[in-house]
């Protein structure tokens, strides 16, 4: 491998020290038209190996934008395919660091069918083994739709470039207007991008990733050694039903909690934490995000919308591919209700329920604020398989707020008689204590003990074994 090559020094950086073997290193491009084979093209512009992270079997391609600019050839595609071949033979995952011009002119068909041949092994491995991608330069047309097969995208947040078409290329649009190649537009609109970070950033945070996961869909369960305390109490728990991120970092071994699309659709959290040592995903409402001083800086309706919904249902399904228990924390009062959110509200929210109901692994749901409607219904509810739901003893779980019940039970009959409906309403219907009596909450639990209750729940989950209808498929 050349250690001169920025290429090759991102798989450096990334890998663990001198583990890299690389695979295909005197492969060059066969095409000779437009004086193509005058050029030399080494390595045919992508490095591709394998080495291990933190120990962990992992396999690599680096594009290399110094030969004619990274662009993706009929070599360049057939080296890549068979570092996914090789990755699906042994089970680990593949991390492709991506900087390329896109489609090599040159050789014309030759590279489309390699794109398509690359898409096709993408597809393959998803669900047998994770899938990361990198973006340091630029990744534009046909190339977008590689780091979109993927599971996890990262991007660079100053010179990485994501299209499909430029910005300029888009009807009464330009850079300085919207630039929605930017890691930014990608990250907080798109919902494409996982993590924007500096090159280095994102090398050590994909490093913290692959420990978390596992290398394939049937290495089961992750550990480590756990050194945090199983009973420890989370004083603040209670102060965190706003933003769930932090609350999840209490709840979390050694307060470490890896979230995933957090700049995208911030009012839904998904992630990954430690409990016991075990990998956790974790799905959670907010209405409040906080800075690092304490500062509230955005702050959301507890109702569901539908970039959430779609970014939570996404989540469940990876963690369910690779079977990762999934917790949820439940704060939701209904749906968004704009003209906007409508055209997709019901069909976003019913993949959501879905993606929960679907899931056959360890699921276990806490109820820390609010769960109305059917909303409470779609985020992991005991009636679409939470296996165990704790609730904070100040939860309320009901059809809607009391308030607003009493308004129609109690129509035309004075504001006292609402009133004291509103109580009855609220003692009867919406209490933590009347689900409980019904079997709807398993156990009501002090905020601050949430994370020896989840850890229990989840150890005397672990066996489990569920079976499903024969199908090849769903179609939510």
């Amino acid at each position: 491998m050349s250690t001169t090559s920025q290429a090759g020094q991102r798989i450096a950086a990334l890998l663990d020290e001198n583990s890299f073997v690389e695979i295909g290193a005197r492969v060059t491009a066969r095409a000779t038209d437009f004086n193509l084979k005058q050029t030399g093209t080494p390595s045919d512009g992508v490095i591709t190996g394998y080495g291990v992270i933190d120990g962990n079997p992992v396999y690599v391609y680096s594009q290399d934008a110094s030969v004619l600019g990274g662009s993706v050839g009929e070599m360049h595609a057939r080296k890549i395919v068979a570092l996914y071949q090789l990755a699906m033979k042994t089970g680990a995952p593949v991390i492709g660091l991506i900087e390329s011009a896109g489609l090599r002119l040159q050789e014309a068909t030759d590279a489309l069918n390699g794109f398509g041949e690359i898409y096709r092994k993408q597809v393959e491995a998803s669900g047998v083994i994770p899938q990361i991608t990198a973006i340091f330069g630029t990744c534009g047309g046909g190339l977008a739709l590689i780091p979109t097969l993927t599971d996890f995208t990262f991007m660079e947040k100053k010179n990485a470039k994501l299209f499909v078409n430029s910005p300029n290329a888009l009807d009464g649009n330009t850079t300085e207007k919207c630039n929605s190649a930017c890691a930014q537009f990608q990250s907080e609109e798109a919902g494409i991008v996982d993590v924007v970070d500096e090159e280095a950033g994102i090398l050590s945070k994909i490093r913290e990733l692959v420990s978390l996961l596992p290398s394939n869909n049937e290495d089961g369960s992750v550990y480590e050694d756990c050194t945090d305390d199983l009973n420890r109490a989370g004083a603040d728990l209670a102060n965190c039903v706003g933003d769930t991120s932090i609350a999840l970092s209490e709840i979390a071994d050694d307060h470490a909690f890896f979230e995933i699309k957090a700049d995208y659709a911030r009012e839904m959290v998904t992630g990954f934490l430690r409990l016991d040592g075990m990998t956790v995903g974790a799905v959670a409402n907010r209405t409040e995000v906080y800075d690092e001083e304490g500062k509230a800086v955005d702050k959301f309706d507890a109702v569901l919308t539908e970039k959430g919904c779609g970014k939570a249902a996404d989540f469940i399904n990876f963690c369910d591919a690779f079977d990762i228990p999934v917790l949820s924390l439940t704060n939701v009062k209904g749906y968004e209700a704009t003209i906007g959110s409508e055209k997709g509200m019901a069909k976003a929210a019913a993949k959501l329920t879905a993606a929960f109901a679907g899931a056959t692994v360890p699921k276990v749901n806490v109820i820390i604020g609010q769960a109305y409607g059917s909303a409470y219904v779609a985020m992991n509810s005991k009636a679409i398989g939470a296996d165990i739901t704790f609730a904070w003893t100040d939860a309320q779980i009901g059809m809607m707020d009391a308030r607003l019940a009493a308004g129609i039970l109690c129509e035309g009959q004075g504001a006292e008689a609402i009133s004291a409906c509103a109580e009855e309403y609220a003692k009867l219907q919406n209490s933590v204590e009347s689900a409980a009596k019904r079997g709807y909450v398993d156990e009501i639990i002090d905020a601050a003990d949430s994370r020896k209750y989840i850890i229990s729940a989840f150890e005397m989950l672990f066996t489990k074994r569920e079976d499903r209808p024969a199908k090849k498929h769903g179609t939510v």
